[in-house]
């Protein structure tokens, strides 16, 4: 039994579900109020900036999960689509509770990278993203309508993700790459030890596909004299000599034309 296993058992029943619908609409309701009342300011109130929860702006803790991507409509209505239905999905195939501990990883880790960029404001879309990328994981192959009118595999957007990543983690500021780190580290925690798996495993593969074409190219008849194999010359003929000493292969040309052995490595 695992140790999520056991904190399934005893903590199970309080586990939160359907936290991507509360997450989203949260998200569209402070969109909606961004977009009619500029004025307010409401996005600055709500951003995890570390240096104002140290001044008692507590809510800040909580209230940065509930702060949307900005951007045109479409593309808002896309992303939050994407993210119900990974989501929902991951939820309905690890069940509420490892679902909850998954995004509580995420969360947990994104604050403390945050904390350590105190006035830097932290996002809540690599928390998000990290959702993606279990979802491409588990479902490699799943087919995604792009803005419902390119089909693409999903696994193919995760590699692009990747990239991005990468690149953040190389040439980023060193804020992003704390946020970059953060948002895989529960990804990480639930894969790695699967991906590490199987990485030993695929090179283990490698390795004895090699062998076995290495064995497949080896050929079998080589003639002692001049060295022509059955690789080599696929029509040529090999015979065994009963006179020689030990298992003497040799060639059509070389099979009455050459020194008997009677010793290993002397003629006769």
């Amino acid at each position: 039994m695992t140790v999520l296993d056991r904190l399934q058992r005893r903590f199970g029943r309080f586990a939160v579900p359907q936290v991507t619908v509360a997450l989203i609409f949260c998200q569209v309701f402070v969109y909606v109020v961004s977009l009619t009342a500029p004025q307010m300011a409401i996005l600055q109130r709500l951003e995890l900036v570390p240096k104002f929860v140290l001044e008692g702006e507590v809510w800040r803790l909580v209230s940065f999960l509930f702060c949307p991507r900005l951007g045109h409509p479409l593309f808002a209505f896309f992303f939050w689509y994407l993210f119900y239905l990974m989501g929902t999905a991951l939820e309905q195939t690890w069940g509420v509770f490892r679902y909850n501990v998954y995004l509580g990883v995420g969360y947990l880790a994104t604050v403390a990278a945050a904390f350590l960029q105190p006035d830097s404001a932290a996002s809540v879309a690599f928390l998000q993203g990290s959702v993606y990328l279990a979802f491409a994981y588990l479902y490699p192959n799943f087919t995604l309508m792009l803005f419902f009118l390119l089909p693409v595999k999903i696994k193919w957007l995760a590699l692009a993700a990747w990239i991005g990543y990468g690149l953040a983690l190389a040439f980023g500021t060193w804020h992003a790459r704390l946020l970059v780190t953060a948002s895989i580290a529960n990804f990480l925690l639930f894969f790695g030890r699967e991906i590490w798996l199987g990485a030993k495993t695929g090179r283990w593969v490698m390795a004895n596909q090699v062998r076995q074409i290495k064995a497949k190219n080896k050929p079998i008849h080589t003639c002692r004299v001049c060295g022509v194999t059955d690789k080599m010359d696929r029509k040529m003929r090999f015979r065994y000599c009963s006179k020689c000493e030990g298992n003497c292969c040799y060639c059509s040309e070389h099979l009455h034309n050459h020194e008997h052995v009677a010793a290993e490595g002397e003629g006769a």
